[in-house]
């Protein structure tokens, strides 16, 4: 079921590739946060209950278009091996992100994001390429490594995506572009292949690269079905950020731009420490089961936190805890990976990030429409925070989730989990 260990000079250099990879993505990625929900205000006439509603618009749609077209980019690199798959996602971002620089209309805007959506791939095929070079007691701190890429990235991307902003709100998406286009050429030159051709599917199976048949792989595996769950509820949780924080934070604390992306960036540095120094440590000592467990449960409080917080430097408190949130999903991905052969570790990241576009269906109009509601001058209750309240609550489901999808392979299998139940 598992593939071979790779030698350890070829994993190391493999592992730089893919770190590389991430973190120029997530940098393009970066930059444009702190002004995308600004330039659908402007687009929307300058009102921010009607700003919320196009955020979530937008975002749904994106999400909905990713949904059906992971599962497919799973498969593909399931069948041609992960190097093509991650070439055309960049090459496709960065030409997407010129659009986005152009466009003046909000229906372009949408089309622009149906073109991100289908060739956002290289995040969940990064994580079928980790696994494919990483023995499986290692990849809970591969994942981590990952992970720090996503938070080397925050610190960098926003701040200066923030900072651009405040000159032009269209500036950020120019350099977004040029970073995705640069990614590509690193990757044409430079990335190497991770699927060995005997390794590979013998064929491209229409019939499983839709949503449903990549469920349908998913409920092969017990075990991997039930975590399953806990992604797509801690997913569906960390959409409060994506399409909530910007408008939130700019209706709350008068923050701009600027401020918004310093914020993220202090993220991307608690993070980042969370991913590269602590994961790793933490599976090592308590085992993935309670990693997972430890993880969800502060995240939960950081969310309750950032709704409840009155003023802007209350809110900064929060962020430490949210990134030890960061546990939970490297340990997460290590137990599903062990669970699935390796000629379908594609469409098993196809899947989870299915489900992860799943939630991104559910989560953006939820929270926008909660967030418009809770500030709206005839609304019964004024609650800002409410949507965080809500994803603090779906954290403490999905640690329920977990410790009922993880308890009896920590019984029948304590090898697995040195931690134990």
């Amino acid at each position: 079921m598992h593939a071979p260990a790779s030698p350890p000079t070829a994993r190391k250099a493999a592992l730089a590739f893919i770190f590389v990879t991430v973190l120029l993505d997530i940098l393009a990625f970066g930059v444009v946060i702190p002004v995308l929900p600004r330039l659908i205000k402007q687009m929307a006439g300058g009102d921010m209950v009607s700003a919320a509603h196009w955020v979530g618009v937008i975002a749904t749609v994106f999400a909905v278009v990713q949904f059906f077209c992971n599962p497919i980019q799973g498969a593909l690199s399931d069948r041609f091996g992960r190097r093509p798959v991650i070439l055309l996602s960049n090459l496709g971002l960065g030409l997407d992100f010129i659009l986005m620089a152009v466009v003046q209309t909000l229906p372009w805007l949408v089309v622009a994001r149906v073109i991100s959506g289908m060739t956002a791939a290289s995040f969940s095929t990064a994580n079928a390429y980790l696994a494919d070079v990483t023995p499986p007691d290692k990849r809970a701190a591969a994942f981590g490594a990952l992970g720090a890429a996503f938070g080397v990235g925050f610190v960098l991307g926003p701040a200066l995506g923030g900072t651009l902003g405040d000159i032009d709100l269209r500036l950020p998406f120019w350099l977004a572009a040029g970073l995705a286009l640069a990614n590509f050429c690193y990757g044409f030159f430079v990335l190497p292949e991770s699927l060995p051709r005997e390794r590979r599917s013998a064929r491209f199976d229409a019939r499983r690269a839709n949503p449903v048949g990549a469920l349908l792989l998913l409920r092969r595996y017990p075990q991997v079905y039930a975590l399953a769950a806990v992604v797509f509820l801690s997913q569906l949780a960390h959409y409060v950020l994506n399409t909530t924080f910007v408008l939130y934070a700019d209706y709350r604390y008068g923050w701009g731009p600027q401020a918004v992306g310093f914020t993220l960036g202090f993220v991307g540095i608690c993070n980042g420490v969370v991913q590269a120094l602590l994961v790793g440590r933490i599976v090592s000592r308590f085992g993935e089961r309670r990693a997972i467990f430890a993880g969800l449960t502060f995240g939960a409080l950081g969310f309750a936190w950032q709704g409840l917080a009155t003023t802007g430097w209350l809110s900064l408190a929060a962020i430490p805890l949210l990134a030890l949130w960061g546990c939970a999903g490297p340990a997460t991905q290590a137990l599903v990976t062990r669970q699935v052969d390796p000629g379908e570790q594609g469409r098993l990241q196809g899947a989870l990030a299915g489900l992860t576009s799943l939630a991104g269906i559910l989560g953006p109009s939820l929270y926008t429409q909660i967030f418009g509601w809770s500030i709206d001058k005839n609304s019964p209750v004024h609650l800002p925070g409410a949507a965080f309240l809500l994803a603090a609550s779906l954290l403490l489901a999905a640690l329920v989730v977990a410790w009922k999808a993880t308890r009896p392979a920590a019984d029948a299998a304590p090898a697995a989990d040195a931690a134990g139940p």
